[in-house]
């Protein structure tokens, strides 16, 4: 039996600690949403700016880089085993930089998924380019893709154009990155932030329903998703992060967090100042629990 790192004490945050290539195929448990921020495979030793100061790139060995061969073969092994727990009507949304994106988008053409957008996430604030010898990198990409061809997935298009001024969203994204208010618990070199998390749920999800991280880091999905009343699943292999995952999630125990965090998102503040049908289904979904 599955032995969780973390349970919130409403069971709507559930943490793994562990290998997701071990622990995916050990449970029957279909989901809503899978969101995968997986390896870029950028450790390599470059160098970047953080907070002014130049930085080593190198995020870990689970980062470092690998053959094409070896990156379409991780990708398959593991969008495969996310898509045995993605119920039929379900989405998976996937980031990623110009090093793994073309191989994570081959990898769900050839296992029978339907793209249905690939978004630009444009960084507001991005990191400078220290070596001036190429344009500033500004922009990471997110596919969003449905499990079955012909089955049906849930969009709420009307939520989102209403947070857009009441115009269509397009598939260009201008959020910030990161915030140094999110990493009150502890530092994840690759930690999405709550706005980008925030939209993707709100987006393809309606209350009640259950989320999948099969690499969760510090659990950015988690955070986002129980702030909107989404429930979680994820599953990081270092404890390290699985530690700050649940710094953060009991950090939101408080009510006035909770609320402040909510404020702080620009997305779910427009959302909550609108009628309930355009946060997401009225009707309350029965409560199923993890089988650990």
């Amino acid at each position: 039996m599955i032995k969780p790192f973390y349970k919130s004490p409403s069971h709507d945050f559930n943490l793994l600690c562990g290998d997701t290539f071990e622990l995916l195929p050990q449970f029957k448990f279909k989901f809503d949403m899978v969101f995968a921020d997986p390896p870029y495979f950028l450790s390599s030793g470059g160098i970047s700016v953080q907070s002014g100061k130049v930085v080593c790139v190198d995020k870990g060995d689970w980062d470092k880089g690998m053959t094409p061969e070896e990156i379409n073969e991780f990708n398959i092994k593991w969008i495969s085993l996310c898509r045995d727990k993605l119920k039929d009507n379900g989405t998976i949304w996937i980031s990623g930089t110009y090093h793994n994106i073309f191989s994570v988008a081959n990898a769900l053409t050839q296992l029978g998924f339907k793209i249905l957008n690939v978004i630009t996430w444009a960084k507001t604030n991005p990191p400078p380019n220290i070596s001036c010898r190429y344009f500033t990198y500004s922009t990471e990409f997110i596919i969003w893709a449905r499990k079955k061809e012909k089955v049906p997935h849930y969009y709420n298009y009307e939520l989102m154009k209403h947070i857009n001024d009441d115009k269509q969203m397009t598939d260009v994204w201008r959020l910030p990155a990161i915030a140094p208010w999110e990493k009150s618990c502890g530092k994840h070199p690759t930690q999405k932030p709550l706005c980008v998390l925030s939209r993707i749920i709100m987006a393809s999800t309606k209350p009640g329903a259950w989320v999948l991280d099969p690499f969760a880091g510090s659990s950015t999905t988690g955070i986002a998703a129980n702030l909107l009343d989404r429930r979680f699943l994820g599953i990081e292999r270092e404890e390290e992060f699985a530690s700050i995952s649940k710094a953060r999630r009991e950090e939101i125990e408080r009510l006035d967090t909770f609320a402040t965090y909510r404020k702080k998102i620009s997305d779910i503040v427009k959302a909550m100042d609108t009628q309930t049908d355009l946060f997401g289904c009225q009707e309350p979904m029965p409560f199923e629990e993890l089988p650990f």
